[in-house]
């Protein structure tokens, strides 16, 4: 199963929070109340997507945590990457592979373009999207024994 990290899904929720009050600065105490999770969690978090560029921290006594950008301008892969560095799929599926058999795999060329598509989905959804998410549109068969993708790979 693929999945993000808890840290990464605690990003985004954070981020979310911040998006949803645009320009106003909020405590890591005020994040965490907002967002239902543990203070020292929300530090932990808030520290790489300032890194990033992701978050803005303002020191004093009014101090705390925006958006550096807008909600609009920040993609789901932003904040995958700042928590959990390049997307990559499969050892292969990296540019710098550590793989041993990597030139050799005949799997490699279809992990690397299905890690393209997914990044490219990433990049496509943006903070601003999350706090509106589209309905998820019904499913017309419960079991399908093929889907196909379509996708284009920049050469």
């Amino acid at each position: 199963m693929l999945r993000v990290t808890k840290l990464t899904d605690y990003a985004t929720v954070l981020l979310t929070v911040l998006a949803s009050r645009a320009g106003e600065v909020l405590s890591a105490t005020e994040l965490a109340e907002a967002s239902g999770l543990e203070a020292t969690t929300v530090s932990k978090v808030l520290k790489p997507l300032a890194q990033a560029g992701l978050v803005e921290g303002l020191r004093g006594v009014h101090g705390g945590y925006r958006l550096a950008h807008a909600a609009g301008d920040i993609t789901l892969m932003q904040i995958i990457e700042a928590l959990e560095g390049p997307l990559a799929i499969t050892e292969c599926s990296q540019h710098d592979s550590q793989c041993g058999i990597a030139q050799q795999c005949g799997a490699r060329t279809n992990w690397r373009l299905i890690n393209d598509v997914v990044a490219d989905a990433l990049r496509g959804m943006t903070l601003a999207q999350m706090l509106h998410p589209a309905p998820f549109p019904p499913s017309t068969h419960v079991h399908t024994r093929r889907r196909s993708i379509t996708a284009r790979v920049a050469s």
